[in-house]
């Protein structure tokens, strides 16, 4: 008999296929928090695809910047905000619901795939969460973003509790 694998082991599965790893402290820059709870709802500052201490993928897309390399850069954003929520929570099961995900893409003027983008996101949030990691989202383009990072995500999810 085989068991289902808790949220927490997916998302590992899927840092291990990308490449990465999430242990280390993650940092805030400046007078910020990286997650802040309020009641049940919990919302996690933007997050760049930063790896350790190197922001993983850099430069505009549709420029220097692949379509491909930015899903996997916003899949990075998207498991450091995981791994925020699961350090809030203890575990990723703690997550009843997700409610929203932003993500910020920068890019080139005639670059129209931002959704294609935030999809791979999405697919990756899905995976872990099932039904529950359906969300409302946006995805748009800008200019510019800090430390030249390709892609910035940020989210907010409900736990199965309140915080006590």
């Amino acid at each position: 008999m085989t068991t289902a694998q808790s949220r927490d082991q997916i998302a590992d599965q899927i840092a291990a296929e990308l490449g990465h790893s999430f242990a280390g402290e993650m940092l805030a820059g400046g007078h910020y928090v990286p997650i802040v709870r309020d009641g049940r709802t919990l919302y996690t500052s933007g997050q760049v695809p930063r790896v350790g201490t190197v922001v993983a993928v850099t430069g505009r897309v549709g420029d220097a910047v692949s379509l491909e390399k930015a899903c996997e850069g916003v899949q990075i954003c998207a498991l450091r905000c995981l791994t925020l929520l699961r350090r809030e929570l203890g575990s990723l099961d703690g997550i009843e619901k997700l409610l929203r995900v932003g993500v910020f893409v920068q890019c080139t003027s005639d670059f129209t795939q931002q959704s294609e983008v935030a999809d791979a996101a999405s697919d990756l949030l899905h995976r872990v969460f099932g039904d529950a990691g359906v969300h409302v989202r946006t995805a748009v383009g800008v200019y510019q973003l800090p430390k030249n990072a390709s892609v910035e995500l940020e989210m907010s999810a409900v736990a199965r509790h309140p915080a006590g």
